[in-house]
């Protein structure tokens, strides 16, 4: 795999290297307790090291590759360099201190997705929104949180948006948003209104498909809550679900798991709207609440 090939963002990069490791232990028969006694290690570590948990020691690398089988120096040298990247911080990490530690990886697993859809209930997507909207969300949630960690935060949010208008294969982006988020004038109307505006823009981008879930659908296989479905180009990864909730965050990404969500996210999308009338409802929802 070339460089050029592989993920941005250290927790993709180290969950792809994780899973070619564990392909050659399982291609020589090797067992995670006899990998793990030759780096001088566990079980538990290799099994770490091959889900992308943990940072690489490179010379455990090199004596794990020499193990398995692989005798080319400079596939060797190859998979050291792609280690050594992996151990490099995230484009994230100047704001790593307003971030809480789940949330990371995340970031890097969106930075590196190259389908994003997601389906949310009372706010607009994160790499949609406004900067005033995101400050008031921000506000409203975090009251005790110093001036200075909100802006960080505020700054991390936009400089999330990228993945949508990096020159080379920016993500795509099909989100499903219940019509009540559009009707919460979070920031008052003012910010509110500026939010549907940028929102309605958006739909013009050709990377960008946005469907509205409308009060008169009823009932839905989204009731449950917001989530987000991350699909990658690089076939060492799989499909991942992520779920937030107040405390944390839900990584879900076994097949049953991910066919669940793919099952109601295509669901939502018959139920919702369709693409074309979204910029048509959001002028109306502007005309009848905002104007």
């Amino acid at each position: 795999m070339a460089k050029e090939e592989t993920p941005t963002g250290a927790t993709a990069l180290r969950m792809m290297i994780g899973g070619q490791l564990r392909r050659l232990r399982e291609a020589a028969d090797i067992t995670r307790k006899d990998a793990g006694f030759e780096i001088r290690g566990s079980e538990s570590k290799i099994s770490r090291m091959e889900l992308g948990r943990v940072s690489f020691r490179l010379r455990d690398i090199e004596d794990l590759l020499v193990m398995y089988g692989i005798t080319d120096q400079a596939e060797i040298e190859r998979m050291v360099n792609l280690c050594r990247e992996a151990n490099r911080p995230s484009w994230w990490h100047p704001y790593g201190e307003s971030l809480p530690d789940w949330f990371s990886t995340y970031l890097d697993l969106e930075s590196a997705a190259s389908t994003i859809r997601s389906y949310e209930v009372q706010l607009v997507p994160g790499l949609l929104q406004s900067r005033e909207y995101a400050r008031s969300l921000l506000m409203l949630g975090y009251g005790h949180t110093p001036l200075r960690e909100i802006d960080n935060r505020i700054e991390l949010r936009m400089a999330r948006q990228k993945v949508l208008d990096r020159e080379t294969d920016p993500a795509t982006l099909w989100t499903v948003i219940d019509e009540a988020a559009l009707h919460r004038p979070f920031g008052g109307y003012g910010v509110m209104r500026e939010q549907l505006v940028a929102l309605a823009e958006a739909c013009d981008r050709p990377n960008v498909r946005i469907q509205i879930v409308r009060f008169d659908s009823g009932a839905h296989s989204g009731a449950g809550a917001p989530f987000t479905w991350l699909r990658f180009a690089y076939p060492e990864l799989d499909d991942v679900i992520y779920m937030e909730h107040l405390t944390g965050g839900l990584y879900l990404d076994r097949d049953a798991d991910v066919d669940a969500y793919q099952a109601a996210m295509e669901h939502l999308c018959v139920q919702a709207a369709q693409p074309r009338d979204t910029q048509d409802i959001i002028h109306e929802i502007i005309r009848d609440h905002y104007s």
